[in-house]
């Protein structure tokens, strides 16, 4: 969670290592599924502007950013109220995203006099489409998440139908997920990509070759829920 609602958790360098560090604890652990949330009144009101400069703080966030996708595991964006700038970058870094319907999506870089990075820019445009993504982008104004449901927003909800999701999530085939996000990632357009095609195919064999493979088809020859393990 991003904890720093007297900034309307508007992100700073502590904040992104702090990111960072969350993405390294999940790698390092069990874990299926990511949520990243704010603590309200929102969910990312963007960089903290006292320290934004091109350097350390922009480098740190595109490395962020990127970690979402480096992850084998699902990362869920669970957004209540705005998301802008960065707000919006941190939620299109994710795999998937819930929001209130009132939440609202954003860059208002145009209204500060700075741009964002090509990784943002693409990023945005594949996962909220060319129109919503020229509109943040050339305008400066934000959406309703309501208005983005079906692109953008994939389902209408508070964090806690959003942790409900992520119970559900974690249930899928561990092996099925980390293999679809590396062809995912690998496929997109994004500069600095290193997924080779090696790569993307070892994972997808090692889902096909996996003991939950086996129990993925037996179980819906049985008709009963999977029980996947991740191996």
């Amino acid at each position: 969670m991003i904890d720093r609602p007297e900034k309307r958790n508007a992100v700073d360098l502590e904040t992104l290592h702090a990111i960072a560090d969350a993405q390294t604890m999940v790698r390092r652990s069990d874990a299926r599924v990511l949520v990243l949330s704010g603590a309200p009144p929102a969910f990312c009101s963007g960089a903290d502007l006292t320290g934004v400069e091109l350097g350390v703080f922009t480098d740190t966030l595109l490395s962020v950013l990127r970690g979402f996708g480096a992850l084998d595991v699902l990362t869920l964006a669970a957004v209540d109220g705005p998301a802008l700038g960065a707000g919006t970058q941190l939620a299109a870094a994710c795999d998937l995203r819930m929001a209130t319907a009132s939440s609202r999506f954003g860059v208002p870089a145009a209204k500060l006099g700075l741009a964002v990075d090509r990784w943002t820019v693409e990023r945005v445009t594949q996962e909220a489409g060319w129109s919503p993504a020229r509109y943040m982008l050339l305008t400066g104004e934000s959406i309703e998440a309501s208005t983005l449901l079906g692109g953008f927003v994939h389902r209408i909800g508070d964090v806690n139908d959003a942790l409900a999701w992520a119970d559900e999530l974690a249930l899928l085939a561990p092996l099925t997920i980390a293999a679809h996000k590396a062809i995912l990632e690998g496929v997109s357009s994004a500069p600095g990509r290193e997924v080779s095609d090696d790569h993307m195919e070892s994972a997808r064999l090692a889902a096909w070759n996996s003991d939950d493979a086996i129990e993925g088809r037996r179980a819906f020859m049985e008709k009963r829920a999977p029980r996947f393990e991740g191996r």
